[in-house]
């Protein structure tokens, strides 16, 4: 048996009663093994005496049952070297001269309780707590370690079986974190390439059709979840992560070469529409001043055709060029306007002329003799064109009253004419004879019928001449009429 003069045991459960006491514990190493409990004393060594021993608080029921459980597995000699059986061989766990042996043996027995309680609290966290695998690993190996051969005082086999079953436990628990891993990775997949799908559909969006300011907001949006993703979320593998983080970046380098292509050529654009919208503002602001109010008004318009089709340039230079062009034509048109009333007012007279004369020329209608109706329109018609212009605003109504005086004059003549028509009057004489004979004819039929006593065809006949009587009576009527 050799010795381990080292408190070691005590520090590493940094037990606070243990610590205190360290400096008068020698702890030993395990013995060989034999067939039967065979004590083992270690050898002399220097010990220096040993501090007092603070009271040990009062245990509580569980407590004083486990220290009595544990107690049956130690025992310690007069010299206070402390012994465990363990798996059926006793060992030497620790020396302990200056405390009973009451004292001693609960010493060894505590550090097996914390170890209890150590394997207790994983077996808890092990099954009810998300752990990292590392972790698990980590704890497992510490808890092999410092069940192999504590210096503890209990039933050491038991905890060793315990620990033996938490491995089964743990793998386990690897198992369902790594499923759980994987699945989490597949999901965290499908996130990164719904990102790197989403960036390459605003990339390959026609440059004529998107809407530059609102893409690269998305864009960097879609940014800050893949930095999300990478901060918070599963790491992919890295082969799988740097081909989508490759697809991405190479996204938004293509966004960015076609949004400054674009503004680029919209610039030229921009440049070659304010070039020729500065030449058209020019020629608007010459024809300002113009008095020719109808030739300037249709170069107005062709001026307005014009700067439709040269295109927009930037919103900044377009308005100040618009404010330019309108202001010219607003010159031109104000001073026509003001022309305008000027002659207006000039008319306003003739106005009042043309207004009584139109009343009299309404006051012919009806027309019941034409002839008069035509002398007494003539006389209007020389006056009216002696009076001279009206206003502008007024000439469409005043010429449309004395337009309609004549229209109706105009067709009373028609339908006079087409009246007493002679060629009309001799196709209404015409008709009349040939009817007047088909009835003479049809009426000798009748009579016949009627002799011979033939019902059906009297009553046809008698239907016929009937119908060419009222025939007769309606041309009749057109022919007096032809003849006035």
């Amino acid at each position: 048996m050799t010795e381990n003069p080292q408190p070691q045991a005590a520090a590493n459960d940094g037990d606070a009663e243990v610590a205190a006491e360290q400096t008068n514990v020698v702890e030993s190493a395990a013995p060989e093994q034999s067939a039967a409990p065979t004590p083992v004393k270690p050898k002399p060594t220097a010990i220096k005496p040993a501090a007092p021993v603070a009271p040990a608080p009062v245990p509580t029921a569980a407590e004083a049952a486990a220290i009595a459980a544990a107690s049956a597995f130690g025992r310690v000699d007069a010299d206070g070297t402390v012994y465990v059986t363990d798996g059926g061989t006793e060992r030497v766990v620790g020396q302990f001269p200056d405390a009973t042996a009451e004292e001693a043996l609960n010493l060894y027995i505590r550090r097996y309780l914390d170890l209890d309680a150590k394997i207790g609290l994983f077996e808890t966290r092990l099954t009810t707590t998300e752990l990292p695998i590392k972790e698990i690993d980590s704890t497992l190996k510490k808890l092999q370690e410092e069940t192999s051969e504590p210096a503890a005082v209990g039933d050491l086999p038991l905890l060793r079986n315990r620990v033996a079953a938490l491995e089964e436990v743990a793998k386990t628990r690897r198992a369902e974190i790594e499923q759980a891993r994987v699945a989490a990775k597949a999901v965290a997949l499908e996130s990164r390439t719904a990102i790197v799908e989403a960036a390459e559909k605003i990339a390959a969006t026609d440059p004529q059709k998107i809407q530059w300011r609102p893409a690269g907001e998305e864009l960097r949006g879609l940014l800050e979840k893949w930095k999300e993703a990478q901060r918070s979320g599963p790491r992919l593998d890295k082969p799988v992560e740097d081909a989508l983080w490759k697809r991405f970046s190479h996204a938004r380098t293509t966004f960015d070469r076609e949004r400054r292509h674009f503004f680029a050529e919209l610039e030229k654009q921009n440049a070659a529409a304010k070039a020729a919208k500065e030449a058209l503002v020019a020629e608007a602001e010459a024809l300002s001043t113009s008095t020719d109010w109808g030739a300037t008004a249709a170069a107005y318009r062709d001026l307005m055709a014009r700067w439709k089709q040269a295109g927009r340039a930037n919103r900044k230079d377009d308005d100040a060029l618009w404010t330019r062009f309108r202001g010219a034509q607003d010159v031109f048109f104000a001073a026509r306007e003001q022309a305008n009333a000027a002659v207006d007012a000039e008319y306003a007279a003739n106005l009042t002329i043309k207004e009584q004369l139109a009343a009299k020329a309404e006051a012919i209608l009806p027309v019941t003799d034409i002839v008069a109706a035509k002398n007494a329109l003539r006389e209007i018609q020389d006056e009216w064109e002696q009076v001279g212009h009206v206003p502008r605003n007024d000439m469409n109504r005043i010429e449309g009253r004395l337009r309609a005086v004549e229209n109706a004059i105009r067709d009373a003549e028609q339908e006079k004419w087409e009246r007493t028509n002679p060629e009309t009057r001799a196709r209404a004489e015409g008709a009349l004879a040939q009817l007047e004979a088909a009835i003479e004819g049809l009426e000798s039929e009748l009579a016949a019928a009627q002799s011979a006593g033939n019902d059906r065809k009297a009553k046809e006949l008698t239907e016929s001449i009937a119908a060419r009587r009222a025939w007769l009576e309606q041309v009749a009527k057109a022919a007096e009429e032809a003849r006035g």
